[in-house]
């Protein structure tokens, strides 16, 4: 079964890392209206394994943003390399991960009265890394359930923890979004309405919901109706297809009616959200890495 754990993993070597010089790229092929973000390592088998041409395959292939799960595990002198190399492209950075001990922490439901202080530390090293690499997004996954707790406890001291971690957003203009999550049936937050009620409850413009449709379809369907129940509290998307965590295209998820109602949303309330390619291909192979790029073209060229 395809995890987070397995998503960060990556075969990217920091060694392959230098002082890069400035960069002139092509103009691109193609400039996507969305701005869709893939992840370092998705397009290995085109771009190969250094970091400043993997970001200049993105940039030639009209990809805008770029996602990294794990820019708070990577070394200083490799963020700054990418931070600097996105400005010469043209790009931005989406979410990373704010680091507080993986998926199965139990930081936010457990009521422990150190969870708050903790979690604002970690938000507070999230805040460094940020400026460094001109990030505005970060995900929170609000760890498992404490099974000795009503749910309504657990939930209350989520949203504690939480609004810990706002006072340091707020105070940088920067936001974290919550995922709900399938991995594990020992996860906290798993709906979209779920991750609502918490936001409305934390009452934060640095607080609001990851809707990765990967982890929902699985956990709840009705996507559309979900997006359109949520909306308010959305502050980014993730995709990707169900079975196989893979593309649009290659599982049971209409990705076009999907994006068509995002985006009639969008013009209509005047919003804008980054699209997080958090899929495969899992292993270097050109032929997936094209027909993943050419999918979201499709998509993409049909709004």
């Amino acid at each position: 079964m395809i995890t987070r754990r397995t998503l960060l993993h990556s075969t990217l070597s920091a060694l392959a890392l230098g002082a890069a010089p400035p960069l002139f790229a092509a103009p691109p092929k193609r400039k996507f209206k969305l701005k869709l973000a893939p992840h370092l390592g998705q397009f290995v088998g085109h771009a190969g394994e250094d970091i400043v041409d993997q970001l200049k395959f993105m940039a030639d292939e009209g990809f805008t943003v770029l996602e990294d799960n794990q820019m708070m595990q990577r070394p200083a002198a490799t963020q700054d390399t990418i931070a600097r190399t996105m400005q010469q492209l043209g790009m931005s950075l989406g979410v990373f991960v704010v680091a507080v001990g993986g998926n199965d922490n139990r930081m936010f439901t457990t009521g422990h009265p150190d969870n708050p202080r903790q979690f604002a530390k970690a938000c507070q090293e999230a805040v460094a890394v940020a400026k460094r690499v001109n990030a505005k997004w970060m995900t929170v996954v609000p760890g498992v359930f404490e099974r000795k707790l009503p749910i309504g406890i657990q939930t209350a001291n989520a949203i504690d923890v939480l609004r810990a971690g706002v006072e340091v957003f707020e105070r940088e203009n920067l936001v974290m979004v919550l995922e709900p999550l399938a991995d594990s049936p020992d996860l906290f937050l798993r709906t979209a309405d779920q991750a609502y009620e918490i936001c409305r409850a934390v009452d934060s413009p640095a607080c609001k919901i990851l809707f990765d449709m990967y982890h929902l379809q699985q956990n709840q369907g009705s996507i559309i109706a979900s997006i359109d129940q949520t909306w308010s509290e959305i502050g980014y998307f993730q995709m990707g297809d169900v079975p196989g965590r893979l593309w649009p295209g290659t599982g049971e998820m209409n990705y076009g009616n999907i994006f068509k109602q995002i985006s009639t949303k969008m013009r209509e309330s005047g919003r804008d959200f980054i699209f997080g390619m958090e899929h495969g291909p899992w292993k270097p192979n050109k032929a997936g890495e094209r027909a993943c790029i050419e999918s979201y073209a499709a998509i993409d060229a049909a709004l």
